[in-house]
């Protein structure tokens, strides 16, 4: 009987591992890893094969194993095209990052669009917890759904790859919010209603006004934009990592089954 999962190092595992006891992380049968003699055919899991694992091989549970998780085998066409994904977004990130944030030019950007939508539902979701959540809820709402996105995958999926790609979102969602708080002092940015701050209502001034913080609103815009930066570049740079580590376990007769 395992004590943790030869597969994945999911722990604990169900009592009973008799058929059809299946790792709750994994779902590889347990009673047919059992059975399997060492060196023999790869295991089955749920009617499908998989590769062999090695024990010394199997990572330990817990939150780096989840943010360092890779297939036992890569499919390589999925490795490659991760790959191109990865680059398109690394350009997409420092071309993002360049852009001055004080004069808000971040707005003309493809990505906002889509990070806009989640701002203004941010808005109504929050319309529940009182008018100061209401305004700040838009500003909640851009950040939680990449967050929520890049955790689902991670959790639920198990694929940090995935999850690397939502922290880059993540990120972009902090640069694009760094315009806003920064235009807080002196209102210049065309807001949604095609007016400035110091003719209708402005998220951040309301915001950093009830905290009595508005006069350092360039300086904490700033530093939103350097956050959102590097957040950026954590998540390029643990896609890389990710990537390189899948390719030593790249099997060209493998055809999308991860």
């Amino acid at each position: 009987m395992f004590s943790r999962c030869p597969k994945c190092g999911h722990a604990p595992l169900p009592a009973d591992q008799s058929l059809p006891a299946a790792c709750p992380a994994c779902g590889v049968i347990l009673a047919k890893l059992a059975m399997a003699p060492a060196g023999s055919e790869p295991a089955v899991r749920a009617g499908r094969r998989t590769a062999p694992v090695d024990d010394a091989e199997a990572p330990q549970q817990g939150w780096l194993a989840r943010l360092a998780h890779v297939p036992p085998r890569v499919d390589a066409v999925r490795w490659w095209l991760r790959a191109a994904l990865l680059a398109g977004f690394g350009l997409w990130g420092l071309r993002l990052i360049s852009m001055d944030f004080r004069d808000g030019s971040i707005a003309q950007s493809f990505v906002h669009g889509p990070l806009l939508v989640f701002h203004e539902a941010g808005h109504v979701v929050f319309m529940l917890f009182g008018e100061w959540m209401t305004i700040a809820g838009g500003t909640l709402g851009q950040l939680l759904m990449p967050a929520i996105l890049g955790g689902a995958l991670l959790l639920k999926n198990r694929d940090p790859f995935g999850a690397a790609i939502g922290l880059w979102l993540l990120g972009v969602s902090l640069l694009d919010v760094a315009p806003y708080v920064y235009d807080a002092l002196v209102p210049q940015l065309t807001l949604l209603g095609g007016h400035t701050g110091e003719d209708g209502p402005h998220d951040w001034i309301y915001l950093l006004d009830s905290m009595g913080l508005r006069k350092k609103a360039q300086m904490l815009g700033t530093l939103i934009h350097k956050l959102g930066a590097l957040v950026v570049l954590v998540a390029l740079a643990w896609g890389a990592w990710l990537l390189k580590r899948q390719h030593a376990r790249i099997d060209d007769k493998v055809l999308f089954e991860e």
